[in-house]
């Protein structure tokens, strides 16, 4: 979900050491046509599958939300939701500068849509929640807690 604090979670464990892929470049998603026409940004199968394919004995922290992104859950060890209201969504997306998404009044609708949507079915399928209003420090500690034996 925009405005969880993806983007700074990693920034926060890649200076701690950890190995992080925010998904939302070319490098590991592309556009397609759905059938009915729209677009959807998903995740290159064989890309994805290469990256968690070769951090068998590492952490990896990976960031993104992508319509196919299912597929993938049998490698991973943990499917992680960060969550936050709508409220506080709203407001750091509006006081982010490091990412242009959000600022227009159709992209914000789009973001309460997917909390609606969206959302509900990401939590289904999570295997861990985390509060994104926790403090940074705190959300970063917990993601780490997952990687302990």
């Amino acid at each position: 979900m925009s405005g969880t604090g993806k983007s700074t979670a990693l920034h926060s464990l890649r200076l701690r050491g950890h190995s992080t892929v925010d998904t939302d470049t070319d490098t590991w998603s592309r556009w397609v046509t759905q059938p009915d026409g729209s677009a959807d940004w998903i995740w290159r199968e064989q890309a994805i599958t290469d990256l968690l394919g070769s951090h068998d004995d590492a952490s990896l922290f990976v960031a993104g939300c992508k319509t196919n992104q299912g597929q993938f859950y049998p490698l991973f060890d943990h499917i992680v939701l960060l969550s936050a209201p709508a409220e506080v969504l709203l407001a750091r997306i509006a006081a982010r500068t490091n990412n242009p998404y959000g600022k227009r009044p159709e992209e914000r609708d789009a973001v309460l849509d997917h909390l609606n949507t969206v959302e509900p079915l990401l939590r289904a399928t999570a295997t861990v929640e985390i509060d994104a209003t926790a403090p940074i420090g705190q959300v970063v500690r917990q993601l780490e807690a997952l990687t302990e034996p």
